[in-house]
């Protein structure tokens, strides 16, 4: 079936363009609480699962045994814009297994953040695998590589033991299978696997929740979820619709974006989890579409869903930067 029309593009009063998508909302239990579209359709998460993907960090205990707190938690499930702090942190991490950045096997590329990006032009520098969005990501791998006695390199491949412990995580939390068949690779050149949409929205219940995991499990969820929660500058960067959306409500909303318009998130007073994905890619719909579910499931907070509505409605501007339009969510998810 083709997904309805969740977001459109108005320049004046008249709709230019329209994004189609779909959505899940599932508690820990398994209810499905909202779905719009096909959720069943396998969908590659993309860099929307890292806080699923650093279980491993914490559950080897290699998260405290290099003393890592908040902070280079939240890196670990980032994807950061390359700004100094993220790129100094990154290496710190490194630093702590007794690695630099020439471990790091997630390839290179320029910040996202124009002004970090500008500077270390200026400078006469070029990008390396710290400036990477992911390599919080992995330089968490390592740590936990480095750890737990087990040879880093090769770590993205996906016969690697650490990849093999990312996967058994990925399964075990959303309950569905990850197999050669629907296995892709990322960007940054890990593995990624499609599975259902409503698959990540039940994991991300079961990570804000704790439902259905062992105690040490739980407790890991919850570290890293609050620490995402505590830092979300680190998760995204300045500028970016994570930070923003994090900080509506310090401490109540998690949300992590992936490439291809994908979102998951969680809202731990309610033990949800959501999944989303815009069908054609369109991260500015994405965008739009989270803060429309995240202001449906917390009207009750008059305050807060005002913010989250605003969210959902960024203006097209020109180039002088004049206002002459916006983006909205369709009625589907009001």
């Amino acid at each position: 079936m083709a997904n309805p029309v969740l977001v459109e593009v108005l320049r004046g009063a008249v709709v230019e363009s329209a994004h189609r998508g779909a959505l899940s909302v599932f508690d820990a239990d398994g209810k499905s609480v909202l779905e719009i579209g096909d959720t069943a359709r396998p969908v590659f998460p993309r860099s929307a699962v890292k806080a699923i993907q650093a279980l491993p960090l914490v559950e080897s205990g290699a998260a405290d045994a290099y003393g890592f707190g908040d902070r280079e938690l939240a890196l670990a499930c980032a994807s950061h814009s390359g700004e100094p702090a993220h790129v100094e942190l990154a290496q710190a991490m490194l630093a702590k297994a007794g690695l630099d950045r020439a471990a790091l096997e997630c390839g290179a590329h320029w910040p996202s953040s124009h002004d970090a990006a500008i500077a270390l032009a200026r400078a006469g520098g070029v990008p390396n695998a710290l400036h990477n969005n992911c390599s919080g990501k992995h330089s968490g791998f390592l740590c936990t590589c480095v750890h737990s006695g087990i040879a880093h390199r090769g770590y993205v491949k996906a016969g690697h033991a650490l990849q093999a412990m990312v996967r058994d995580a990925m399964q075990s939390v959303t309950g569905a299978a990850h197999d050669v068949d629907h296995c892709g690779t990322d960007g940054c050149s890990i593995p990624t696997y499609a599975v259902p949409l409503k698959s990540f929205a039940l994991g991300f219940a079961r990570m804000a929740t704790g439902r259905g995991f062992a105690p040490e499990r739980a407790k890991a969820a919850k570290r890293l979820l609050s620490a995402c929660m505590a830092e979300p500058f680190l998760v995204a960067g300045t500028g970016k619709a994570d930070l923003a959306l994090m900080q509506a409500a310090p401490g109540r909303i998690f949300v992590k974006t992936g490439a291809e318009a994908v979102y998951c998130a969680a809202v731990p007073e309610l033990g949800l989890g959501i999944a989303l994905k815009c069908d054609d890619g369109a991260g500015r719909a994405s965008e739009v579409m989270i803060a429309a579910v995240l202001a449906r499931l917390l009207r009750s907070d008059e305050a807060l869903a005002e913010k989250l509505n605003e969210l959902a409605r960024p203006p097209v501007q020109s180039r002088v930067g004049a206002k002459v339009g916006l983006l909205r969510p369709t009625a589907a998810l009001s």
